[in-house]
């Protein structure tokens, strides 16, 4: 009898054991999953001309000073081939910074007929450092650090999406 008593507690040792090895993975994989935060509205398409051809994203337009403040603030991941469009309604001289902006990106400001003025390429997360369009421009579409090398993206290349004229 008191050997199967020393096997029933190796046993439960085990099994508690195991138990807790399964729930410091699941931790674990949890801390290092990227949250993919879902868009606040409607996704549009914004094509971008390059030279081998356009590159799509799917972006989220932000229209008013709301939208525009809070932009990609506190958002830890954005998918690759996603964007955020900021609409500012008039054509001016536009200044952004990276304050409370989790991850890197890539700022192209773009001018009222659509063609790209610049851009501002990886542009560092919690920065204060005013990011300037050089220029007055339309709009501002945000990519993420890298992605504007990546595909050609280049100044005075063309945006297509129904802000700018065909």
């Amino acid at each position: 009898m008191l050997r199967h008593e020393g096997s029933m507690h190796k046993r439960i040792a085990f099994l508690s054991r195991l138990i807790s090895v399964a729930w410091v993975a699941a931790a674990f994989a949890l801390l290092f999953t990227p949250v993919v935060v879902q868009a606040d509205g409607v996704l549009e398409p914004v094509a971008l001309e390059t030279a081998s051809g356009p590159v799509v994203f799917s972006s989220e337009i932000m229209r008013t000073e709301a939208e525009r403040e809070r932009g990609l603030m506190f958002r830890p991941y954005l998918p690759e081939m996603r964007g955020m469009l900021f609409d500012f309604g008039e054509t001016r001289p536009i200044q952004m910074w990276m304050k409370d902006t989790l991850i890197p990106l890539d700022m192209i400001f773009i001018r009222e007929d659509g063609t790209i003025a610049r851009i501002t390429a990886d542009a560092e997360p919690y920065s204060t450092r005013v990011l300037s369009s050089g220029e007055p421009i339309r709009a501002v579409l945000e990519i993420n650090a890298g992605l504007a090398a990546k595909y050609g993206i280049k100044p005075g290349g063309r945006v297509k999406h129904s802000l700018f004229p065909k």
